[in-house]
């Protein structure tokens, strides 16, 4: 057996193996990786120690390497497997849940984007707990980082809420403030102002699982003034990452590659950042060039792009510089493996049909593995953040594990750990998740992030009944209760919110389509029938 040749090693971050909490997964099956194939290495009957918020290191079961101190879990059974990054997401929108299940990119942009009525009617309580929520939905899919293109900055008050509500989540996210011309009064230089003044809150908090990056769309639209503004500030401003939306083609909407190359100096290749292109629905072949040569990445959101009609024709060709996201959570769920999933075989079915319908000759090879897909969802979407401590289950990587049931009914019989999460596994498969060496969930159960007090009315500090009421902590009654009491009031305030959003985007007419989107005029699909006679069941 092949030892694990990527190895972020405890020296090289420090990582004190005495002296510090540790937790021992034993006698599991470990998805790995080896560096050498860029594969999934597979560890059957493995333990893996996590030291404070790193893996210690991984071994045969048979082996003693536990330092004193330690809580071992019986893993046996089990698939572990690193944490799931989303790459492109809108978390403030979860109160919208179900009310958008059929509409269009069009619709969206004037109903529920960022340019919508939600710049006047979503209230700080609203994003609060909207993006609490959503980050919660991620972490019970074994999601554990999230690339936040946070676009519900309407104002010091709004964006202050949503920064609060990831925080307080406990969820890896890499929120990227939405810089954008706003009409309101809420200008790019006060957005830019409000940006620092949060970087200073999150230093203060001492806060390491939540950074800060910076998302805008005005590459191709806005003033060059402000594109430079925003360019030296970013540049500026030690962020993790820039996102922008990038489709181009009928919808206009070209932040590309090319573009941002363009700009001088290259705003491209000149980055201490790693930048994100969420899309790229029509990108060329130039882009593609450039993505490599820069090592910049996409962000294909399979299940958005097929929903809302952005479509991808040429993003299976880019898949070496590319990575999965969600998008719009509220209209689909959150689970990354079902976008693996749902991407592997969209993707198979039009490169088999390349064979059958175009050359009519019989596919002599599948062209897309599970492994791949797998990849897309881990692995590359840490490269595309430049964290070469995520995505990966090694010593010295960041300690993001999920753990999935592989007794489950749908699971049982697994041979083959990769395929038994991405074509088998649903979000009840997952047990166990934890981010950054703290649970998220525990044998099933969400576990809330210590500490929080749930603002805005809605107390996680009242007392409960439940634990033996003698005050000590070591049988975690304490702490199950006060995560019980958070997670309440998050649900309470998130339920109260949706009530009062859907109901007020229920009295609002849908929007007459005006002949043109951007410039470009409409065209009608053909809407499908799937009843017998008169009726379609549309």
């Amino acid at each position: 057996m092949r030892g694990l040749p990527l190895s972020l090693t405890a020296i090289t971050f420090g990582i004190p193996l005495t002296n510090a909490a540790s937790t021992l997964l034993q006698g599991g099956t470990i998805i790995s990786f080896d560096e050498a194939s860029q594969t999934p290495l597979i560890l059957r009957n493995h333990s893996l120690l996590v030291t404070d918020d790193r893996i210690a290191s991984i071994f045969p079961s048979s082996s003693s390497r536990v330092p004193p101190q330690t809580t071992t879990i019986d893993v046996t059974g089990k698939i572990l497997s690193p944490g799931f990054i989303d790459t492109h997401r809108h978390g403030w929108q979860t109160a919208f849940r179900t009310i958008a299940s059929n509409t269009t990119l069009s619709e969206y942009a004037e109903r529920y984007g960022e340019f919508s009525q939600a710049q006047q009617l979503f209230t700080p309580s609203d994003m609060y707990f909207g993006q609490f929520a959503g980050m919660l939905e991620s972490l019970n899919a074994g999601v554990t980082s999230i690339v936040d293109h946070a676009h519900g900055t309407f104002s010091r008050e709004t964006a202050g809420a949503y920064f609060n509500g990831t925080v307080d989540s406990g969820a890896r996210v890499f929120w990227c403030y939405g810089i954008h011309d706003l009409q309101n009064g809420f200008s790019v230089n006060d957005q830019i102002e409000d940006f620092k003044e949060l970087k200073n809150q999150l230093v203060s908090r001492g806060e390491t699982v939540t950074t800060l990056g910076i998302a805008y769309d005005g590459f191709s639209m806005s003033s060059l003034d402000e594109i430079q503004t925003v360019m030296e500030f970013a540049r500026g401003s030690n962020i993790s990452v820039l996102t922008t939306h990038y489709l181009g083609g009928p919808w206009i909407t070209a932040n590309s590659p090319t573009l941002l190359n363009s700009f001088q100096p290259s705003f491209l290749n000149n980055t201490p950042f790693p930048i994100i292109f969420s899309h790229g629905s029509f990108m060329t072949a130039q882009d593609a060039v450039l993505l490599r040569q820069t090592n910049q990445y996409l962000s294909t959101t399979p299940e958005s792009e097929m929903h809302y009609g952005h479509t991808h024709p040429h993003s299976f060709l880019i898949q070496d510089q590319a990575s999965l996201g969600i998008d719009t959570h509220f209209t689909y769920s959150a689970d990354m493996v079902t976008q693996a999933r749902l991407w592997l075989q969209s993707t198979r079915l039009f490169l088999f049909s390349q064979v059958l319908v175009q050359d009519w000759e019989i596919p002599q090879i599948n062209p897309m593995s599970v492994n791949q897909a797998f990849h897309l969802i881990t692995r590359s979407g840490a490269l595309a953040l430049r964290r070469n401590d995520l995505g990966v289950l090694v010593e010295g990587a960041k300690a993001d594990i999920v753990l999935f049931d592989g007794d489950s009914p749908n699971m049982l019989g697994w041979e083959d750990p990769v395929a038994a999460i991405i074509l088998h596994s649903n979000v009840g498969d997952v047990t166990d998740v934890m981010v950054d060496g703290e649970w998220r969930k525990r044998e099933g159960e969400l576990v809330a992030k210590e500490g929080v007090i749930v603002p805005f009315g809605f107390s996680s500090n009242q007392t409960s009944d439940q634990g033996d009421g003698d005050g000590d902590d070591a049988d975690g009654d304490d702490d199950d209760a006060e995560s019980e009491n958070i997670l309440r009031a998050v649900r309470s305030g998130f339920l109260d919110s949706a009530r009062r959003i859907q109901g007020l985007w229920a009295q609002m007419a849908i929007p007459e389509s005006p002949g043109t989107f951007l410039g470009v005029p409409f065209g009608m699909p053909r809407r499908e029938d799937v009843v017998r006679g008169d009726q379609d069941g549309y």
